[in-house]
């Protein structure tokens, strides 16, 4: 499917799987982190009709950070309630990256597979690897093929992906859309009559 995709589509695939590991979501690709991938200047209308609706990067991230949070285990409340009890977290985690290497605190393992041949367990994804989409994200991307089909285009471009976002519906980037004022029908129109002006 992604041959299809243009060259401002595919960067804002890539851009999600940036802003997944920006939001220390290092796990998954979810709808959320499309949106901001569509948020980014290069990916033209979705970005120009999202700013004109009054969202921005920074308003996504807090709204992400807010529904779901970081991956981060510990965080400033924890160090306080540890350092009542004379716990100083900033070296119990400078102790656990000497021994296990950076970032140990933060990384996710699989539990090892039952049976005979039992796994060693994965550490989570690197920094270089892929990271997977959420079942909404994969949905999103077959939709936009379904909506550069309904509209008669040979291409899937970013206006594509904006709308199997809308389409999609359920996910928190429409959840973080409708919270920010915007109607996801009124979006839907404006982005279709701007996909049908530039074709």
């Amino acid at each position: 499917m992604f041959e299809r995709f243009t060259a401002a589509a595919r960067d804002v695939v890539r851009g999600a799987q940036d802003e997944a590991r920006h939001c220390g979501q290092q796990h998954y690709i979810g709808t959320e982190h499309l949106l901001l991938g569509l948020l980014r200047p290069t990916s033209g209308i979705p970005h120009d009709l999202l700013t004109a609706a009054g969202l921005d990067h920074d308003q996504v991230t807090a709204a992400i950070n807010r529904h779901v949070g970081t991956s981060e285990p510990l965080g400033a409340a924890d160090a306080e309630a540890l350092q009542a009890i004379g716990i100083d977290l900033d070296a119990v985690r400078a102790k656990l990256e000497e021994t296990f290497g950076p970032g140990a605190l933060n990384q996710v393992t699989q539990p090892p597979k039952r049976g005979l041949f039992r796994r060693r367990p994965r550490v989570a994804v690197s920094e270089g690897r892929h990271i997977p989409f959420t079942p909404r994200s994969k949905v999103v991307l077959e939709l936009s093929l379904r909506e550069a089909l309904r509209l008669k285009h040979k291409h899937i471009g970013t206006e594509h992906v904006l709308l199997g976002l809308i389409r999609e519906g359920k996910g928190l980037a429409a959840l973080i859309l409708t919270e920010a004022g915007i109607d996801l029908d009124d979006l839907r129109t404006r982005t279709e009559q701007a996909a049908n002006a530039r074709t």
